[in-house]
């Protein structure tokens, strides 16, 4: 029998038997956390909590694949591995918690590697593996053009997953080629849209029309068809990784991967850093400039492979 069990009975303890309430009190009185220590660990719990809510789930609930997906989703919203780290140290700290206090006979962090620090080089899609992608969409399906859209959008357009989410139809000018993002502290960019993607986005208004949408989402561009409301971050994660596996794509990727594949293949093409900083919407050329080392590495690759240097002789 688990403490929430043993203690339900108890009507005069209330919000104190759940256990974020009795971990709060275990980091108060056992351990003597400081006021601000106490409050980052919770902020950090509650930042968990909110996301595993996204997916109808509780923290008694989480899975070594959900610890997973935050730790991507921490990292598609741009929190540093160093930051990723404190917040997962925290995340241990309370499923240790959980575990010796009866609520939970595992804990699934135990297997859970923390974030490197340091420069950590994303992974790229090349373009065939993206077009492998789309095409491994099952249009038969309700949610099929969305889902091209929704693709076509990440990467053309580079995209944020919070960007593609909270994106309104009234942020979209088509005929003039350019989308409005809301990026990162409310900063608004001008983005240009390809013409494949405008095309994608008017096929899934066809089906977007069918659907009746719930009062206060009227205006998100992507709608969930079954909860018939704007889609959670949560929800992209889960339809990018199950399209990636029908695609037989075995890289580890996450929606901030196309983001990523975009910029990349602006630079691999010869745009300017600055116009990919404008379009990206990095406050900082530093956070842009990552992609200059992803481009030196596959130039390294590309000389390894082909200059007649590096090529066995065909003859001694």
């Amino acid at each position: 029998m688990g403490k929430n069990d043993k203690n339900g009975a108890n009507g005069s303890k209330g919000l104190n038997n759940s256990p974020l309430a009795r971990y709060r009190i275990y980091l108060q009185l056992e351990k003597s956390l400081s006021r601000n220590t106490l409050d980052a660990y919770m902020s950090d719990v509650n930042k968990f909590r909110d996301f595993l809510r996204e997916g109808n789930k509780e923290i008694l609930e989480a899975t070594i694949d959900d610890f997973r997906d935050f730790l991507a989703a921490l990292n598609d919203v741009g929190i540093l591995p160093r930051s990723q780290a404190r917040i997962l140290s925290s995340l241990r700290s309370l499923y240790g918690f959980l575990r010796l206090d009866g609520y939970l006979e595992n804990d699934p962090t135990e297997l859970l590697k923390t974030p490197k620090i340091g420069v950590r080089l994303p992974s790229v899609l090349s373009v065939q593996e993206i077009d492998d992608i789309i095409n491994a969409i099952d249009l038969s399906k309700p949610e099929g053009q969305r889902n091209r859209a929704m693709i076509e959008m990440l990467y053309s357009c580079g995209l944020r997953v919070s960007e593609l989410c909270n994106l309104k139809l009234s942020h979209l000018y088509l005929s003039e080629g350019f989308i409005r993002i809301t990026g990162k502290g409310d900063k608004q960019r001008l983005v240009p849209i390809s013409q494949r993607a405008i095309a994608e986005l008017e096929a899934y208004r066809i089906d977007r029309d069918r659907i009746n949408i719930k009062a206060g989402y009227d205006d998100f561009v992507f709608i969930s068809e079954r909860r018939k409301k704007s889609l959670s971050r949560i929800m992209v994660f889960h339809f990018i990784k199950e399209l990636a596996a029908a695609a037989g794509i075995t890289k580890s990727i996450s929606p901030h991967t196309f983001r990523h594949s975009f910029a990349t293949h602006l630079l691999e093409g010869g745009a300017n850093l600055r116009i990919i900083q404008a379009m990206l919407g990095h406050e900082s050329i530093a956070t842009t400039e990552i992609y200059t080392h992803i481009d030196r590495t596959r130039l390294r690759q590309e000389i390894i492979e082909h200059h007649p240097r590096n090529k066995k002789a065909a003859f001694r």
